[in-house]
Formats: C-alpha cells, structure tokens, sequence
C-alpha cells in the first residue's frame, strides 16, 4: 500500500514518524509508569469503555504509552479483552487476554497472547478498539508504524464502534498526511485525558 503514495506524502509521513520517534525516545524512563497509569486511568473512567463488554487493545513495547496497568484492569474486571497477533503478512489475528502469563514473546520485540486464535474479524466484536499510533490529528487521522497492520484491522470494525489511539500530550492534534488507506479513529487518549475526535 505505501508504493502507491505520492513521493510528497510519502516523505511527509516518513519525516513526520522520524521525529516522533526521536522525541519518544528523549523521553525520560522514569515517566513511563506515570503515563501507563494515567492513560489507565481516563481509559476506565470513560463511559464508552464502563460499557464495554470486549475491549480490544495490544501490549504496548518500547516507548509506546504503556498498557500493562490497563490490560490487568480490564481483566480484572470481567472484561473480554482481545489482543493482536501479528501474521506473516502483517496482518492481524486476535487472541484473548487471560493475564501477563497469558503471554509469549514473538518477532519485533512484541508480546502476544499465547491462546486460541480466534481470526481476523475478532476485533469486530469489540465495543471498543484501541490502537497505537505516533500523532493523531484533530480529525481522527491517524499515524502509526507504517505497515498497515492496524488500518486493515480497522477496515474491519463496525461504523460506530469507538476507535481509540493511545498518546503522549503532544502527539494529539497534530497534521497528519493522509492517505486513501489510512482510516481514522474516534479518539485520542493520553495523560492529559480523552479527546473525541471529528
């Protein structure tokens, strides 16, 4: 899908996600916990997610927006949680969470759940889906990693279901170059709080 982007766009986003991630990783380690924590506690506290019956989210690695304390809460709370597995074509299978020993290092550093795979339209029973990403802009365009996986996750998500990326402050409101593939979420969450976009 990126090969058909216009060289412009193409360079935009390249030049965009380079700086993100440089910035993320200036980012103090002595913070990270601070902002798992926080992003937790807005994800809980939000009507959409009080409601839900299945989340689906991932296991954030590196200097991702921590998820650790959120996947236990939602566990803890009686919560179907689903979790991705990356496929060879980097698309995405879900699996569900059943606690940190649910899981098993795989390829890229990532964490997956070590359960039955349940395919790829799982994450269209979510009432509510989360996503990583590096900015998202004021309405909904969202920039991830660049390999697509989570936008043909998303093509799968019923219209209306929320659609969350998890940030860092400044990573939200941001122009996002934009392509015909990349699909948009409804929010935004960071430490600041929940943002509902467009």
């Amino acid at each position: 899908m990126a090969a058909s982007q216009p060289p412009a766009r193409s360079a935009a986003k390249t030049a965009l996600r380079d700086r993100l991630v440089t910035a993320r990783r200036r980012r103090p380690l002595s913070e990270r916990a601070e902002v798992a924590a926080a992003v937790a506690a807005h994800l809980l506290a939000a009507p959409e997610v009080r409601r839900a019956a299945t989340v689906a989210a991932y296991v954030a690695v590196g200097d991702e927006p921590g998820t650790a304390p959120l996947l236990d809460a939602l566990e803890a709370s009686g919560r179907r949680v689903l979790l991705p597995v990356l496929l060879p074509d980097d698309d995405l299978d879900w699996a569900a969470y059943a606690g940190p020993g649910s899981l098993a290092r795989a390829g890229r550093g990532l964490l997956e759940p070590v359960g039955r795979r349940l395919g790829h339209e799982a994450v269209a029973t979510a009432d509510v889906v989360l996503v990583p990403g590096l900015a998202v802009s004021p309405r909904g365009d969202r920039l991830g990693r660049g390999g697509g996986s989570y936008d043909r996750a998303l093509a799968r998500v019923p219209v209306g279901t929320v659609t969350c990326v998890l940030l860092h402050d400044e990573e939200v409101g941001l122009d996002v170059p934009v392509d015909a593939h990349d699909l948009p979420v409804t929010a935004a969450v960071s430490p600041a709080g929940v943002v509902r976009l467009r």
